[in-house]
C-alpha cells in the first residue's frame, strides 16, 4: 500500500497551475504552492537512512516556506512534497517514480535513499526529461550514463573511505615505514554504494604499492562477519575498511568486539545512521572507530536558509531529538538546491529549470554546491571523523580537522 507522509498529504482535487511557454514542460504547481516528488525508505533494510532523508527533506521545506518560500516571476510560492514509501527496493522505487511523474504530474524530483534506489529511479526521470536533485545516490556509476536530468550535491562513493587509506599511509611514513609495508582488509556489501567505495581504496592501496591480504564481497542481507573477521584476525592488517550501510555499521562494531579483533585501524560508513556511538547499544566498542561522512557540523559552510553547519544541527536537533546524520544534511541541501534553481531560472518551464541546476554554483550548510557536465558535485570534499570520548571529531582531511587521529585503535 503507498505511504504517503503524515504532514505534507497533498489534496488530489486541488485545481492545477501550469506555468511557462505553450508547448513546454511546466512544473507541478497547485495554487500558491509547488509539488515535489519523493519515493524514500520508510519500511524495509533502509528504513533509517530513509527516515533521515525525509527528516531531512521536510526540515528545509519548513524552513524555506518559513523564510517567504521561492519567489517566481514576481510571487512566492510555497513548497510541499508527495511522498510515498520505496519499501527500500529498487523496483518499486521504479513504480513510484513513473506515478510521481504521470500520475500525479510531478515534475521535479527529489531522490530515494542509496544509490540502488537512484539507479532505478534515474532512467525513469530521464525518460520523462524530469530533473531530478539527489543527496544519497553516491555511486559512480550513476554519472556514466550521460544522464542530463540528475543532479547530486554529495560526493561519489569511491572517495568515502579513500581518506583512511591515505592516513595509514601518513602513520605509515611517521613510523618510518613504507607505505607499501601497510596491509589492508577491505568487506563491503554487494551492492552498487559499497563496491564503489571498494573500487576507490583499492586504487588508493595500489597508488600506495599497499598489499590487500582481505577482500570479501558481503551478502545484500548481511548479518554475520564471522568469517571475514577470522580471516583479518590471523593476517592482522593495519587497516580493515568496511562498507555495509547502518546493518553493517552495528555488525562490525559488535562483532569485532565479540570476537576480540584487534585491528590498528578501523574504517567503516554510516557511524550516524547505526548510532555506534549510543552507549546504551554499544558500550564504547566504536572508540577509535573512523567514519566517513560527507559532512560535519563543525565546518564553515553558511547559507542564508539556516546558518552555519552548527546552526544547522540545532534546529535539526530541535525538530527530531537527534545530531543529524549526513544522510539528513544532504537532503536538507537538496531542497536548497532547487529553490536556488526555480529563483535562477525564474520560470517553471523544466528546461530552463534543468539549465539553472546545471549552472548551479552555491554555498549551503553542508558544503559548495557546482555540478559537472555528469552531475556531480565536484566542489565539496569528503570528511573523516573519529569516535573519540564517545564523540564524533574530525581528524581528516588536514583542512578541516579538529582533532589527531589516536593510532592504533584503542
Amino acid at each position: 500500500m503507498l505511504k504517503l507522509t503524515k504532514n505534507l498529504i497533498l489534496s488530489l482535487g486541488t485545481s492545477l497551475l501550469t506555468l511557462g511557454l505553450v508547448g513546454s514542460a511546466s512544473a507541478k504547481v497547485e495554487g500558491d504552492t509547488i509539488v515535489l516528488g519523493a519515493a524514500v525508505s520508510l519500511t524495509g533494510k533502509y528504513t533509517t537512512a530513509g527516515n533521515h532523508t525525509q527528516r531531512g527533506y521536510d526540515l528545509a521545506v519548513n524552513r524555506v516556506n518559513s523564510k517567504g518560500g521561492v519567489t517566481v516571476g514576481g510571487k512566492s510560492y510555497r513548497l510541499k512534497v508527495i511522498y510515498y514509501d520505496d519499501e527500500s527496493t529498487p523496483a518499486r522505487g521504479a513504480q513510484l517514480a513513473e506515478r510521481l511523474i504521470k500520475q500525479d504530474g510531478v515534475k521535479f524530483m527529489l531522490g530515494p535513499y542509496s544509490s540502488g534506489l537512484t539507479k532505478a529511479m534515474a532512467p525513469i526521470t530521464e525518460k520523462h526529461k524530469v530533473p531530478m536533485v539527489e543527496g544519497n545516490g553516491a555511486s559512480r556509476s550513476l554519472f556514466n550514463k550521460g544522464y542530463r536530468y540528475l543532479f547530486a550535491v554529495l560526493s561519489t562513493s569511491e572517495q568515502y573511505l579513500q581518506e583512511a587509506v591515505n592516513l595509514a599511509a601518513q602513520h605509515a611514513k611517521a613510523s618510518g615505514k613504507s607505505p607499501s609495508s601497510v596491509k589492508v582488509a577491505v568487506a563491503v556489501e554487494n551492492d552498487p554504494f559499497s563496491l564503489d567505495i571498494r573500487a576507490g581504496v583499492l586504487d588508493d592501496a595500489k597508488r600506495h604499492g599497499m598489499k590487500v591480504v582481505v577482500d570479501d564481497k558481503l551478502p545484500r542481507e548481511l548479518s554475520d562477519m564471522s568469517a571475514t573477521l577470522t580471516k583479518v584476525k590471523a593476517l592482522k592488517p593495519d587497516i580493515l575498511v568496511v562498507s555495509g550501510h547502518s546493518k553493517g555499521a552495528s555488525l562490525i562494531t559488535r562483532q569485532a568486539a565479540a570476537m576480540r579483533v584487534k585491528v590498528p585501524m578501523l574504517a567503516i560508513t554510516h557511524c550516524e545512521s547505526a548510532k555506534v556511538t549510543d552507549s546504551q547499544k554499544f558500550g564504547n566498542k566504536a572508540e577509535g572507530t573512523l567514519c566517513a561522512t560527507q559532512w560535519a557540523p563543525t565546518m564553515t559552510y553558511q547559507d542564508p536558509w539556516f546558518g552555519s553547519a552548527g546552526d544547522y544541527a540545532k534546529d535539526f536537533k530541535a525538530a527530531y531529538g537527534y545530531v543529524p546524520p549526513y544522510q539528513a544534511a544532504e537532503s536538507t541541501a537538496s531542497v536548497l538546491v532547487w529553490v536556488n534553481a526555480l529563483q535562477k531560472a525564474n520560470s517553471f518551464d523544466t528546461e530552463k529549470v534543468r539549465d539553472a541546476l546545471a549552472a548551479t554554483q552555491l554555498q549551503t550548510f553542508y558544503g559548495n554546491v557546482k555540478f559537472d557536465a555528469t552531475g556531480k558535485n565536484i566542489a565539496k570534499p569528503m570528511v573523516l571523523r573519529q569516535v573519540q570520548g564517545g564523540k564524533y571529531v574530525v581528524v581528516a582531511p588536514a583542512k578541516w580537522a579538529s582533532h589527531k587521529l589516536i593510532h592504533p585503535r584503542p
